[in-house]
């Protein structure tokens, strides 16, 4: 059973589901999706231009707090359990949906699988922290994107035995997938907004993505983060399919000029083909989220990510994200050494080859004693 329920989780899901479909010796894959992120029409969207299938089950949960969302994605995951039993509950990433799901599948005996185990920023501020941190915790096969995530788990205690370094799901996805990105121009245009020379120019454009809590549902902090923006784009053109999180808050806070005359083009939320191509053709991205940091690493876009840390080290330590949390000056200058040409390029992480999701299903092949064995008699 394979378990989506936010935007993010698409990305590292289609892989998993594709590789798991050519490995006869697996079960069938059971696809469920929380509706953490209940958006149909941009949900079908996403889907669409990841090739990944339809939902076999949705929950339909919706929003609501934290204690709440996690709540009732348990009580409505528990029956579908009970009716499936799978052979194991494979979760990705670190939202709420991820815990929740976690959390009823081991106390009724089904393995959980954890893909993206072991990231952490060590700020226990962030909800998808403690997600991670519980997750982790009660997986028993944990496949980690980098190294530095494998010393973490170790250090908090879970056998070496349950960890595998597999490499990145997400940038299996981007690989895919690159070649279908559709064109900045194109995009925009269907907005009706700027010209082809506004961004073919020499000085080309910049991408935004906000919508962390600690950037936007805080008025001073969003007013902080739109003043940095409004600087940026006096330097570089700024392209920003807005999350909805932060157009509602620009409007509760009374924010919606704050960016008035200002090189800063404000879109709706994009597919991913689209903002796959907006980002493989920026000079830069600005961002807070901690898939897209790894995205500009695997398709050499500098990256300046507007958080004071990061659960993804290696797109620091070898990509091309640099943080700036909501620093001017810092931003600023990262933003004029980009313009010159000094900006970070970086190197692709190890592993991160396209392959990631093919190793997790050969190793859940052999883990759990599949090998020899026909799909059909499993599912007899």
């Amino acid at each position: 059973m394979c378990v989506v329920g936010a935007r993010p989780n698409y990305m590292k899901m289609a892989p998993l589901v594709r590789a798991f479909s050519t490995r006869t010796e697996l079960p069938r894959a059971v696809l469920v999706h929380t509706g953490q992120h209940y958006d149909v029409s941009m949900n079908e969207r996403l889907f669409a231009d990841l090739e990944l299938p339809a939902p076999d089950v949705n929950l339909e949960v919706g929003s609501g707090t934290h204690a709440v969302q996690t709540a009732e994605v348990m009580r409505r995951f528990e029956p579908v359990l009970d009716d499936l039993r799978p052979c194991c509950v494979v979760v990705v990433g670190d939202v709420n949906s991820t815990l929740a799901c976690s959390l009823v599948a081991v106390k009724k005996g089904i393995p959980v699988v954890h893909v993206e185990a072991g990231l952490r920023s060590f700020d226990r501020e962030m909800p998808e922290e403690i997600n991670r941190v519980l997750t982790d915790q009660i997986a028993e096969r944990l496949y980690t994107t980098e190294r530095a995530a494998t010393a973490n788990l170790l250090r908090e205690g879970i056998p070496d035995s349950r960890i595998r370094f597999v490499g990145n799901v997400m940038i299996d996805s981007v690989l895919r997938n690159r070649q279908r990105a559709i064109a900045p121009t194109q995009t925009l245009a269907r907005a009706g907004l700027l010209s082809r020379e506004s961004i073919d120019g020499a000085a080309g454009y910049g991408v935004i993505t906000l919508h962390r809590p600690s950037n936007v549902d805080d008025a001073d902090a969003l007013r902080e983060s739109l003043e940095v923006l409004r600087e940026v784009a006096l330097r570089l053109p700024l392209i920003w399919p807005v999350h909805p999180r932060a157009r509602v808050n620009i409007e509760r806070f009374g924010m919606s000029q704050a960016l008035a005359g200002s090189p800063v083009t404000l879109i709706p939320p994009q597919g991913y083909l689209e903002m796959l191509g907006l980002m493989a053709s920026a000079r830069l991205v600005l961002t807070d989220s901690g898939g897209i940091q790894e995205e500009t690493t695997a398709l050499a876009v500098p990256c300046l990510t507007m958080r004071e840390n990061t659960e993804r080290p290696i797109t620091v330590d070898q990509g091309t994200n640099t943080l700036v949390g909501r620093d001017r000056g810092r931003t600023l200058a990262c933003v004029d050494a980009i313009i010159a040409g000094d900006g970070k390029r970086g190197c692709a992480p190890e592993l991160w080859d396209g392959h990631a999701a093919a190793r997790i299903a050969a190793d859940l092949v052999a883990w759990r004693g599949y090998a020899g064995v026909q799909r059909e008699v499993i599912n007899a």
